[in-house]
């Protein structure tokens, strides 16, 4: 793993930061002090979440492309643009995809754009969507978790975003993450699913982290599940780290897209084998479910901003 140094990495932040800073200002004006208070991250194919940002006043789109320190997502689902913005009148930013391990980035590129918007000095809240398997026999695809805790693989195998030197004039060394998933913000969220009205159900369970690109073997979900996990998925939890670290409450919203395969194989001396692919997991599958359920993910996330 290459070498980290943290003043290189400071001197990159804090440039972005200004340039965020002077971009916000030229858009919204001097007089608006545009302050954006909450931050939400699209998971894979739940960027219409940007439909609720009101147009008046309109929004500043600024592309990761013309961000000093901010890397563009490969993956399809994942634009690839901050929009700052109204939402139910709260001041927001929303990040149109993120950074993921498998496409080669460091835990710290991951979650650089959090460093960078915490530079702002005005959010105090994560609300962070992804899309995940489910290994919980009991959720089907199309269903919403909402996370109360986490496992990290990659974490605990030294992938973590908080290895290195600490920054430590923004959180401590050694950070408790027992506390990592809002009490207050989950009541929300599901005070919120009941009074819309939304059928779809909304579960809360355990999110495991793991690095992907490859979806889960039938063994490896097995394992999840046996630890303790609901769901799992590649993406959320260096964020949520960063994001505690930084001070800032979390909310977790998972959009299950598919249910793993926890069967064992088939064997080879079966003389009626069930099919190897029946259940196998595919992207296209994800970024098809996460569009069918998108609606009432904006609606709920509308609601829950609208009452910070």
């Amino acid at each position: 793993m290459a070498s980290f140094d943290i003043n290189q990495e400071r001197a990159v932040i804090q440039d972005a930061a200004e340039f965020l800073n002077g971009e916000i200002t030229a858009h919204f004006g001097a007089t608006c002090e545009f302050k954006p208070r909450v931050l939400i991250i699209c998971g894979s194919g739940l960027g219409g979440i940007s439909h609720v940002i009101s147009s008046n006043p309109q929004p500043l789109s600024v592309p990761y492309s013309a961000i000093p320190g901010f890397k563009a997502s490969t993956i399809v689902g994942h634009a690839g643009d901050l929009l700052f913005g109204f939402m139910n009148k709260t001041p927001v930013v929303l990040m149109k995809g993120r950074l993921h391990g498998y496409e080669g980035n460091t835990a710290q590129e991951i979650t650089r754009p959090i460093r960078i918007l915490n530079e702002l000095g005005s959010i105090g809240v994560l609300v962070v969507t992804n899309a995940a398997g489910a290994v919980n026999p009991e959720f089907s695809a199309c269903e919403l978790m909402c996370i109360n805790d986490h496992i990290s693989f990659p974490g605990l195998c030294g992938f973590h975003p908080l290895r290195g030197p600490n920054f430590d004039e923004t959180g401590p060394r050694f950070l408790a993450t027992s506390d990592a998933y809002d009490l207050k913000l989950r009541q929300l969220l599901f005070s919120k699913h009941k009074e819309l009205g939304i059928a779809r159900r909304l579960h809360e369970g355990v999110y495991a982290h793991v690095s992907g690109p490859t979806f889960e073997s039938r063994a490896e979900s097995r394992l999840i599940r046996l630890v303790g996990a609901d769901c799992v998925g590649m993406s959320t939890v260096p964020e949520v780290v960063v994001a505690r670290h930084c001070g800032w409450r979390v909310l977790a919203l998972s959009l299950i897209t598919n249910c793993v395969v926890l069967s064992p194989a088939a064997s080879a001396l079966d003389t009626n084998p069930v099919p190897l692919d029946l259940g196998k997991a595919e992207h296209s599958e994800v970024i098809v479910n996460a569009a069918a359920a998108s609606a009432d993910v904006e609606q709920l996330v509308e609601a829950v901003v609208g009452a910070l």
